[in-house]
């Protein structure tokens, strides 16, 4: 009994030789049916071969994404409850640990206290925060009422000057 070439060993070696090579190698292992097959491949492969060239590592790079322009105007975000907490728990860790100036250092203890302490603890930071959520999304209400109020302001404009165009 032969043994049969096994089909991952000759792929592996293969892969370092010359793709001409290698189209050789497949004839004489494939019955003739597919020797037409066989031959468009290797065309195709070393056209793809000569045609492809190395990347460089600029060219790997993914093309950023273009920015959205910021309005200076628009009101930020508050913060949440825990980052109210953070003010007062990092005042009291300073005064209790002098040494420590580590941000990382203070972060960590911060949150695993926060994760300590009960609903009733975090109720005075939770407290903080909605009200500031009111105030914000008061006053971003109204930043969206007078942007959409000089968006349709500059519209008309644009569309007045247009017609005082065509007709003079």
């Amino acid at each position: 009994m032969t043994k049969k070439p096994s089909k991952t060993k000759d792929f592996l070696s293969a892969s370092t030789e010359n793709p001409l090579k290698i189209a050789e190698k497949e004839k004489l292992l494939k019955p003739k049916s597919t020797e037409k097959k066989m031959t468009m491949r290797t065309r195709q492969s070393t056209r793809s071969a000569e045609i492809t060239k190395p990347m460089s590592p600029k060219e790997l790079k993914p093309k950023p994404k273009p920015k959205k322009k910021e309005d200076s105007k628009m009101p930020k975000k508050p913060p949440t409850a825990f980052f109210y907490f953070l003010e007062d728990f990092r005042k009291e860790y300073q005064k209790q640990n002098p040494d420590v100036k580590s941000m990382r250092d203070v972060g960590k203890a911060c949150g695993e206290k926060w994760k300590i302490m009960s609903y009733e603890e975090k109720v005075q930071y939770y407290d903080i925060a909605t009200e500031k959520r009111a105030a914000f999304d008061d006053a971003m209400t109204e930043y969206k009422k007078r942007k959409q109020e000089n968006d349709e302001d500059q519209g008309s404009g644009d569309n007045y000057e247009k017609l005082m165009y065509f007709k003079g």
